[in-house]
């Protein structure tokens, strides 16, 4: 191998990431070692050196892909690259020093692996790199592993719901009557979860609504409505069954007639929000990008992390420049309590209790539950990497929250702040008259196959639909002609 240890790769001398003999040789015998299963598609490498290990790879997996992510430029040797592996491999390579920000970790790994199936991913570390590179290597490591772990979450939950997210969407663009436009204000804003330590905030925000604009999850909206609360903007970004039940629940009280609804339109909605005032979240996705665009419906763009939590601090972020004040967004429990009281799953609960399954017995099972998915900390992680991003302007006003700053509310009330008036940053878009509604699904529908079409955007939509539309498998072989019948059949509820 070229020695390393002479110029500008930071490796002690007298050390080598490589055999000096036969450095092909050891990456084989090392490959051979791992006994890969051939359904893998996609090797995430972590700090592989001079990458002996990809020509390996490439023979052994011809059309797969390989990310190397390199901590060191290795200036002294010549790093094997996609020029020295067979065709139908791609190889993808970025060197990430250790003073490099997690986020941008995160974000190259979205954007070459977002439309891979996590059960064909594999992570090979170059062990020997270990040695050298020590905690910035284990920082690469650990990046790798909790994107993989979120991609992973997110692709579990589209194997059970993209068909029926895609059927919401079509189903949405029915609902559309007042579609909002908005201007960025000063105003503070509160964001309400549904955690067990908003309880400890609702009387503070009782009192402060008439001076904040307060951004609701829709899980914290019956908790709001018990406490005399009207939010200004209720969020709701799940595509699950279960959400209805947070939303049925709470606009049946007509104090929420003329309550803001900011969802993205694969959101699950119940019919009696027809006709409230609408903000359009859009998460990025070529998709629905293409619809949106041909209805001439006005978005925020918000790419979707898997947390309603994460999409209202974005939005608040879009709508003001103002504070922002967390409350109910724990990422923690209070012993058996995963929620606030009153909950919109409370009647599930004590109604299903009984002599032999006590209402204590569930909520325990319930919380244990929760904690070994680990969804709380993916997105725990997430956010404690978001945050140095963020302006310091992100707090909690809830205590026990590990993640973000906590600001006092007696602060908060001594703020001097001018009394909102929604009216003067929301107006309804004035447009030509509405389409039909079953003209509205068509025209949707025949955009996307358009685009299917075109050259342009054909790999891309074709990737993002295929998970959605065939319930998550990326494996199966499937045609242009089947996908756009799926696509219409979907469309058509």
């Amino acid at each position: 191998m070229a020695d390393l240890n002479d110029a500008g790769s930071g490796i002690p001398r007298g050390e080598n990431l490589h055999s000096r003999y036969n450095p092909q040789a050891e990456a084989a015998r090392y490959v051979d070692s791992l006994r890969l299963k051939d359904t893998l598609k996609c090797f995430i490498l972590i700090e592989p050196g001079l990458g002996y290990i990809i020509p390996v790879l490439a023979e052994k997996f011809k059309n797969g892909k390989i990310i190397a992510l390199h901590i060191d430029n290795f200036e002294s040797g010549e790093i094997i690259t996609s020029e020295a592996v067979p065709s139908g491999m791609q190889v993808i390579s970025r060197t990430f020093p250790p003073e490099t920000h997690p986020s941008q970790i995160q974000g190259f790994l979205e954007t070459h692996i977002q439309d891979e199936n996590t059960d064909n991913i594999k992570i090979i570390e170059w062990r020997p790199s270990l040695n050298f590179y020590k905690e910035a290597y284990l920082n690469l490591l650990s990046e790798v592993v909790d994107f993989l772990k979120r991609a992973d979450a997110g692709q579990r939950t589209a194997s059970v719901f993209g068909r029926r997210w895609i059927r919401n969407f079509f189903r949405n663009l029915k609902y559309l009557k007042k579609i909002l436009l908005y201007r960025q204000s000063g105003l503070p804003v509160i964001i309400t979860g549904s955690g067990p330590g908003l309880e400890n905030a609702l009387p503070f925000i009782r009192e402060a609504q008439s001076n904040y604009l307060i951004i609701a999850a829709s899980s914290s909206v019956m908790a709001l409505a018990h406490y005399n609360i009207t939010p200004d903007i209720i969020i709701t970004t799940d595509g699950t069954p279960w959400a209805l039940w947070h939303l049925i629940g709470g606009i049946r009280d007509d104090s929420l007639s003329e309550t803001l609804m900011a969802f993205n339109l694969c959101a699950a909605l119940p019919s009696q929000c027809a006709d409230m005032p609408k903000l359009i979240l859009n998460d990025g996705s070529l998709w629905q990008s293409v619809i949106l665009n041909k209805l001439s419906i006005p978005s925020i763009i918000i790419p979707q992390r898997g947390t309603v939590s994460a999409t209202a601090v974005e939005l608040a972020m879009t709508l003001s420049h103002g504070g922002i004040y967390l409350a109910g967004m724990d990422f923690s429990y209070s012993d058996i309590k995963t929620h606030v009281k009153p909950y919109s799953f409370d009647s599930l609960f004590f109604g299903r209790a009984c002599r032999s399954a006590p209402l204590y017995t569930e909520l325990y099972s319930r919380s244990f539950l929760s904690r070994e998915g680990g969804s709380m900390y993916i997105y725990a992680s997430w956010f404690k990497t978001q945050l140095s991003l963020w302006p310091k302007r992100v707090y909690s006003i809830t205590n026990g929250n590990n993640i973000f700053e906590y600001k006092d509310i007696s602060l908060l009330k001594k703020t001097p702040v001018k009394l909102k008036d929604t009216r003067n940053d929301f107006k309804i878009k004035e447009d030509h008259p509405r389409q039909k509604e079953e003209d509205i699904n068509i025209s949707a529908a025949q955009a996307l196959l358009d685009a299917i079409r075109n050259d342009s955007y054909k790999e891309k939509l074709t990737a993002e639909l295929r998970s959605l539309v065939f319930a998550g498998d990326t494996d199966i072989d499937i045609t242009q002609k089947e996908l756009e019948t799926e696509i219409l059949k979907v469309s058509n509820g």
